[in-house]
């Protein structure tokens, strides 16, 4: 396998040092390109508590060889489970096992966003041909067909034989390609842990639990070994409607959720406030690459969480554009051109339901009883609406 310089030994360089930014770094740099990270934080960081890694995620961090340091600091949950939030009833689960495993060719995993920056962080700074800078807002970019130009906020410049925007669901990047902005949905967001051994109420450790009611849901799972305890809770905020400034507060928020069963509002006390995250996703576009600039994670593709795609499609993205300047022979438009034609009828296919299944766990009336309905019936071995999206694939074969 060659290693795609296309005779150039130019840079690649990469806006944005986040986890699909530094999956990129590293899954080229282990293939001997010259990388330069431009992040515009003073440090790598990951605001958030949680993150899940499904197996179409894990498949790649194993390649990359980062799975030994995973398996130290995350957790490999038995179960998915899905509660009513209103009862706390049971509706449906999926087995996490051996099986799934054996079927996936990799685990299902749980862990602090931070861990996995860090792990991704330490693996691009034992490769030599990856410089990883901070303190470096990338303000303009500009192009011709051999060379790309980044001049940072400071005044310096990098040039590269290609640009890889990761800089996230507000990219500057993307406006070159796009002027569009990202959507509201209206959901807020609060996250937070809290040490396993403080937490009033919790699922089962071995775990991921989420109950689903109308406007609404709370997931909880354990970090870090099980010493951790993450909690996520997401209403539909009637003052977002209203145009209300302060919108989604914390009284809006013991507001929607003092409905909820007597679990969740037990371990309401200790989920934090001091942050609240808007959610936000962008429709579809049809093209990510212009000239030798593309892009890649919440830049090219932002989500709604609700299928925790997020940092896993990001780092499908990291994987399919190293296989992409690996191939023997390939330049750099050949390689960004083969990168965007399969990643984005797969991005756009999870984008959209994303926010279908949204609305599915936040449904009331009739569809919630439908809804329950269906999940209660369904057979737990059933990959049938899963298959498609942890199941193993060419990461250059379009196949969606």
């Amino acid at each position: 396998m060659g290693n795609g310089n296309g005779g150039s030994k130019d840079p690649i360089l990469i806006v944005g040092g986040g986890i699909g930014g530094l999956a990129a770094a590293l899954m080229l740099s282990k293939s001997g390109h010259d990388v330069i990270v431009l992040e515009k934080a003073a440090e790598f960081a990951e605001i958030g508590a949680g993150l899940q890694l499904a197996p179409n995620a894990t498949r790649v961090l194993t390649s990359l060889d980062v799975m030994d340091k995973i398996h130290d600091v995350g957790v490999f949950p038995h179960r998915l489970r899905i509660k009513t939030a209103l009862t706390d009833e049971n509706l449906t689960y999926l087995d996490l096992g051996d099986g799934f495993i054996q079927r996936y060719g990799a685990p299902y995993v749980v862990m602090h966003r931070n861990d996995l920056l860090r792990i991704l962080l330490e693996g691009c700074q034992e490769q030599p041909t990856a410089v990883l800078l901070t303190s470096k807002e990338v303000k303009t970019v500009d192009s011709d067909p051999d060379r790309v130009v980044a001049t940072c906020a400071d005044g310096t410049v990098y040039r590269g034989k290609a640009l890889i925007g990761a800089d996230g669901l507000w990219s500057t990047t993307r406006k070159l390609l796009s002027d569009d902005v990202p959507i509201n949905s209206g959901y807020v967001s609060y996250r937070g842990t809290v040490p396993t051994d403080r937490a009033i109420a919790h699922a089962p450790l071995d775990e991921v639990v989420a109950w689903i009611g109308p406007g609404l849901h709370y997931v909880q799972y354990p970090l870090r070994s099980g010493n951790l305890y993450n909690q996520v809770a997401v209403f539909r905020s009637d003052q977002y409607l209203k145009g209300m400034k302060d919108w989604g507060n914390s009284e809006e928020l013991e507001e929607k959720l003092s409905v909820t069963c007597e679990h969740i509002r037990k371990a309401m006390p200790l989920l934090g406030r001091d942050h609240r995250w808007p959610m936000y996703d962008r429709e579809p576009i049809g093209r990510w690459t212009i000239g030798n600039i593309t892009l890649l994670g919440d830049a090219a593709h932002p989500m709604l969480q609700y299928l925790a795609q997020g940092a896993c499609q990001a780092i499908e993205d990291a994987f399919a554009i190293g296989t992409a300047f690996n191939l023997e022979s390939v330049d750099v438009n050949k390689a960004l051109t083969m990168y965007e034609q399969a990643r984005i009828p797969r991005t756009a296919r999870v984008q959209r339901n994303a926010r279908l299944w949204g609305d599915m766990w936040h449904i009331d009336g009739a569809g919630r009883l439908m809804r329950d309905e269906l999940f209660s019936m369904r057979d737990p071995d059933d990959h049938s609406h899963i298959e498609w999206l942890y199941g193993k694939r060419d990461p250059l074969v379009v196949s969606d």
